[in-house]
């Protein structure tokens, strides 16, 4: 992955915590508060990849640092301190629109970025259809080289049915997007 360039001085490649979050910001201003909500256990996007808190606020601190999100303004709390409502700057929007297009590198990336980048490209009402084309074409390689492991090796024979079943999830992805747009 390419870091993302915020300013001469500063070179980051935000952490998966950190895309989500600005992926978020981009949905429309709003609290670290709010954002630990929609990302706590159980919760829709919280189903795929779970942050505490702590770890938001974090995130948030080191978008703002990275010139990718800033403070826009302050409202008052539920029944405590004002919150800072946060958005993404110009070059974080841009930044996160690129990730949310680009494929997973990995098989074993799929099962939360992959999954991110589908809940948020959905949550934004864009069509699936060019990321998971794109995210078959990147993976395309690792397809073809599927072979039947020798059923000993449990690490190869995981790997194996891992992939395979990630090919299948994506084919049938592929499929439905075809659908849709018919």
């Amino acid at each position: 992955m390419e870091p993302v360039t915020s300013s001469p001085a500063s070179h980051i490649e935000p952490s998966l915590t950190e895309w989500v979050v600005l992926a978020l910001l981009a949905e429309g201003p709003v609290h670290g508060f709010a954002i630990a909500r929609e990302l706590r256990a159980g919760a829709d996007l919280g189903r795929i990849i779970t942050v505490q808190r702590s770890l938001v606020y974090r995130a948030l601190d080191r978008l703002v640092s990275a010139g990718l999100a800033e403070p826009h303004q302050t409202e008052p709390g539920e029944a405590g301190p004002s919150r800072t409502l946060h958005r993404p700057t110009q070059t974080g929007n841009a930044a996160v629109e690129h990730w949310l297009d680009r494929p997973v590198d990995h098989v074993r990336d799929l099962r939360i970025e992959f999954l991110a980048k589908l809940r948020l490209n959905q949550r934004r009402g864009r069509d699936p259809g060019p990321l998971v084309e794109s995210q078959r074409a990147a993976l395309a390689d690792t397809f073809d080289r599927l072979t039947t492991p020798d059923d000993g090796d449990v690490v190869e024979l995981w790997r194996d049915h891992n992939a395979r079943a990630a090919q299948t999830f994506l084919d049938r992805l592929a499929a439905r997007s075809r659908s849709r747009r018919s």
